[in-house]
């Protein structure tokens, strides 16, 4: 009797140690995302904080209504249809890539990681020296144009492109969403690259199977969680281009760049609590479907290879 009893003693003890270590992350997700989360849902029901009075769906029909609404979340599906495709692939090309005997492997890594370490401001201000309407990208055009001939592109004549307030302004910001996640994803992806089983790859090397077909039968099918990984982590990060897009265009871009950050940006600083809660729980929900379908799709392409 007394061993079970200082047995379940010591068992109390080692959940109460762990919870001890568990507490101060348990309470900061509570304090600053859950709770959060909830007053974010209570605002989006009511007519205003100050009378508080529920609406129930009010919110959330005018906001789905409102054109500037529908203006950026146009702009945005645009841009994550475009940035994150690229992220993905383009992540997975470079990893593939340098899995291969190349020379100066080390240093082409640490250059592709590089851009995590710089500051945004430093970032922004080189985007604006490349895609200027008198910047180095326009300037580099018109030189290949003036030396080849294969396109007009005369700055006398107005045609240079005024990146950031023309129908091209989210090129640059793809641009710079890329440079900044690449390193990031192509270092998942040779990790996940890594872990694949050796033995599968030397017998389909013995087997005569070509570089294609392991990569197609084998290699993505082990990489599939890696991919959903990196997928998603590429989904959020491109929901979080407003600070990059604020310091180059202020609150207020052109119209491509305006997307569902600036809307509740801009709700937020009209004092419009309601638009920007039940705009925020929107965005929230279309997220997590777009991660459930994501989840699903990895769940049936890569089961056969649970184990």
């Amino acid at each position: 009797m007394k061993a079970a009893v200082a047995k379940l003693n010591q068992r109390l003890g080692e959940k109460l140690y762990s919870g001890a270590f568990l507490a101060p992350s348990f309470i900061g997700v509570m304090i600053f995302f859950i709770i959060p989360f909830f007053v974010v849902g209570y605002y989006a029901f009511i007519d205003s904080p100050i009378g508080q009075n529920f609406v129930f769906f009010r919110n959330f029909e005018r906001v789905l209504g409102n054109l500037a609404f529908q203006t950026a979340t146009r702009h945005t599906i645009m841009f994550s249809a475009l940035a994150v495709p690229l992220a993905v692939v383009l992540g997975l090309g470079l990893a593939v890539l340098l899995e291969q005997k190349l020379p100066l492997k080390s240093q082409l890594r640490t250059f592709f990681l590089s851009p995590m370490m710089v500051p945004v401001a430093s970032i922004v201000l080189i985007w604006e020296v490349l895609f200027h309407q008198n910047g180095a990208i326009n300037d580099t055009l018109s030189n290949i144009a003036a030396s080849t001939g294969w396109f007009s592109y005369d700055r006398m004549a107005g045609q240079w492109v005024d990146w950031f307030y023309s129908q091209w302004a989210q090129l640059p910001i793809v641009a710079l969403f890329l440079w900044r996640n690449l390193g990031y994803n192509m270092i998942l992806f040779m990790a996940a690259l890594n872990n694949i089983p050796r033995d599968l790859l030397e017998v389909a090397d013995l087997e005569g199977a070509g570089p294609w077909y392991v990569f197609r039968k084998i290699k993505l099918r082990f990489l599939s969680p890696t991919i959903l990984f990196v997928t998603i982590l590429s989904v959020i990060n491109s929901f979080k281009v407003f600070r990059e897009v604020y310091l180059l265009t202020g609150s207020h871009p052109y119209g491509r760049l305006y997307m569902l950050q600036h809307y509740m940006n801009n709700m937020f600083q009209n004092l419009d609590y309601q638009s920007l809660a039940a705009a925020a729980l929107i965005m929230a929900l279309a997220v997590g479907i777009i991660i459930g379908t994501l989840f699903v799709v990895e769940h049936w392409y890569g089961k056969d290879i649970e184990g």
